[in-house]
């Protein structure tokens, strides 16, 4: 027994060291910004650069094409599937998980894809590191859909009300989830909301696949909820004014 708890205490520092280490290389990758600081506008993108990205994006990739972002892209799986199939256009994965982003910047890095780039920050405070207008789509995969807080769902009245003065004329949000809670909650939303018009909406998003093909990206997640044979559902919305 004294041996099986010492092993896990090891494990466990061995696990927050790898963190750390992580944490460390993200400092190394010029295609990462993280924030600074809780309510700062500024990011840092090495040891020595920290400045503020707002409404200055297009200036932090190779060319100046439209910007994407995934929010609470975790490992990065949906954010880099999307620039591969639309290299005409900039993809911005966020999440606050520094050690998840790490796996998606890392082959953004090795491939190489040059319109990609990570933001490690929390999702509410979106507002302070883009100007209004800057962003032309949204994607949403997976989200954490928080059955005791719906507040807090990335499809509540509060972020769509973000998102709104964030997005573009005519740009879209995208969701992709397995729970039927989340979807329907999204959908109510949506449909409350005088900002959005709902292009698509769909309890089984299988059969879409064939004629969208940003809809077959699978994800660690998609993949596990598949495998329960869960059906995934999928909401796409357009900002109006």
């Amino acid at each position: 027994m004294r041996f099986q708890s010492v092993f896990m205490n090891h494990q466990k520092i061995m696990s927050r060291r790898r963190k750390l280490e992580k944490f460390a290389e993200l400092l190394n990758y010029s295609h990462v910004f993280e924030m600074t600081e809780i309510g700062s506008e500024l990011v840092r993108q090495s040891r020595e650069s920290v400045f503020s990205p707002k409404g200055k994006w297009h200036q932090l990739f190779e060319k100046n094409q439209p910007l994407c972002v995934e929010l609470a892209c975790g490992r990065g799986e949906y954010t880099l599937g999307l620039a591969r199939l639309f290299p005409e256009r900039n993809f911005l994965g966020i999440d606050i998980k520094g050690a998840r982003i790490h796996q998606g910047a890392t082959i953004a890095q090795n491939e190489p894809l040059k319109n990609v780039a990570f933001l490690r920050i929390r999702i509410e405070l979106i507002a302070l590191y883009f100007e209004s207008g800057e962003i032309d789509e949204i994607w949403i995969t997976f989200p954490d859909p928080f059955p005791a807080k719906p507040n807090r769902r990335l499809t509540a009245q509060n972020f769509l009300n973000i998102y709104h003065d964030l997005l573009a004329p005519g740009a879209f949000v995208h969701l992709k989830t397995d729970d039927m809670d989340l979807f329907q909650f999204s959908l109510e939303t949506a449909n409350k909301h005088k900002g959005y018009r709902i292009i698509n909406k769909s309890e089984n998003v299988s059969y879409m696949r064939l004629t969208k093909p940003e809809l077959n990206i699978s994800t660690y997640y998609e993949n596990v909820h598949l495998l329960n044979n869960k059906t995934i559902k999928y909401l796409h919305l357009c900002k109006i004014d």
